[in-house]
């Protein structure tokens, strides 16, 4: 078994059941009720809760034990999501185009791959369409309530900046709160937001 459907394979949500609450903050800026993509969203708490608010939602995770998860998540909360078994590195391969694409906590990401991951997502993305990252920034490996323990896997407001240098930046914000997300994103963190219209 590998390590995604290790940590996935408990009764309780890792991460909850409830969204992201940046999510929930910048829902304002994404394309009402648009095809929406979420990448790597685990257990579903993310997509479901889009589908819930009336986005037409598709999700991935490469772990098929946080996708069936999923599945029973929004069936108990009686929506319709799209969920496939797919790995992240995969996603370059997708023709379709989505007006929102979603990319929360995906700092698994090897440092030397993440331009190219989060670029994949800024072309799955529509013109005129919304691309939402949200994350940590390097303080958060001294804080150690969540994310990996390795700074160059985290994100800056210059390197997104530096990423996503076509388009408009709705925002772009590095800053502390506290978050309860399960077990996995619990306490005091060090988070980044940001938003782009593409």
């Amino acid at each position: 078994m590998d390590f995604w459907d290790k940590r996935f394979n408990q009764k309780e949500y890792v991460f909850g059941k409830k969204p992201a609450a940046a999510l929930v903050t910048h829902e304002e800026l994404l394309i009402p009720q648009g095809e929406t993509f979420v990448v790597a969203d685990g257990e579903g708490r993310n997509s479901v809760y889009l589908a819930h608010k009336g986005f037409k939602v598709s999700a991935t995770d490469y772990s098929s034990i946080a996708v069936e998860k999923a599945k029973k998540l929004a069936e108990e909360k009686n929506v319709n999501v799209n969920f496939k078994v797919e790995d992240i590195y995969n996603i370059n391969l997708r023709d379709k185009k989505y007006d929102n694409v979603i990319g929360i906590f995906i700092q698994f990401i090897p440092p030397h791959q993440i331009t190219s991951i989060l670029k994949s997502l800024q072309r799955l993305t529509k013109i005129g369409g919304t691309l939402f990252i949200h994350g940590y920034t390097p303080e958060q490996v001294e804080l150690g309530t969540g994310g990996p323990p390795n700074k160059q896997h985290m994100y800056t407001k210059a390197m997104l900046a530096n990423i996503f240098s076509e388009g408009t930046v709705l925002v772009n914000r590095e800053y502390h709160d506290h978050i309860s997300e399960g077990t996995g994103h619990h306490g005091e963190s060090a988070l980044i937001d940001f938003v782009l219209q593409v």
